[in-house]
């Protein structure tokens, strides 16, 4: 009977084990929203030193080869789109800011409205209320923008965990977010 009922349990958690490990679609390869919101690339370990300075990269978590490598990629998968982008926003993190200048997309603007609040680093009231105020600032059928920021932020504002490259398609105009694959920057057949 033991037996019977380990076979069963070892069963489901090879099931369980194969639901977590298959590739889900994020979204259909439709690219229809206003901000794509970016976690920055691969850096690895979580938050950041505790002798972290805003000002000091040397302080703070950074992206490694992979991470670069990794932001590389995603900015030659947008540049295929042809998006035409009308800004590219990045928290002022050392990790997001090379992120964002790694795409190689055009002028990196920093907004503090995307900083981190993970480890109270900033404060989270204040950052979400200028990032509403800018997203408010945006025109709701424009170009869309690149928001590079951290995964508390991309949380917060569209309730979706994404990880390190991973985007989120947000619509200004009826606030639906979804996860972005980077296959819906893949040039039009």
């Amino acid at each position: 009977m033991v037996l019977l009922r380990f076979g069963k349990l070892a069963g489901l958690l090879s099931i369980l084990l194969l639901a977590v490990t298959l590739p889900v679609k994020a979204d259909d390869g439709r690219f229809d929203g206003t901000v794509i919101f970016l976690r920055h690339a691969l850096a690895p370990g979580n938050g950041d030193p505790a002798n972290f300075n805003l000002k000091d990269c040397q302080t703070q978590r950074n992206l490694d080869e992979t991470g670069r490598k990794q932001a590389r990629g995603i900015g030659k998968r947008i540049a295929a789109a042809n998006l035409n982008l009308a800004g590219i926003y990045s928290s002022e993190w050392c990790r997001c800011l090379e992120t964002a200048l790694l795409l190689n997309l055009g002028a990196v603007t920093p907004f503090s409205g995307l900083n981190s609040f993970y480890e109270n680093h900033a404060p989270r009231e204040a950052t979400l209320t200028k990032l509403q105020a800018k997203l408010d600032s945006l025109p709701r059928d424009g170009a869309p923008v690149i928001m590079v920021t951290h995964y508390v932020t991309i949380q917060a504002i569209t309730n979706i965990a994404v990880p390190s490259g991973g985007a989120v398609l947000f619509d200004l105009a009826t606030g639906y977010a979804r996860e972005l694959s980077l296959l819906a920057f893949s040039p039009a057949n």
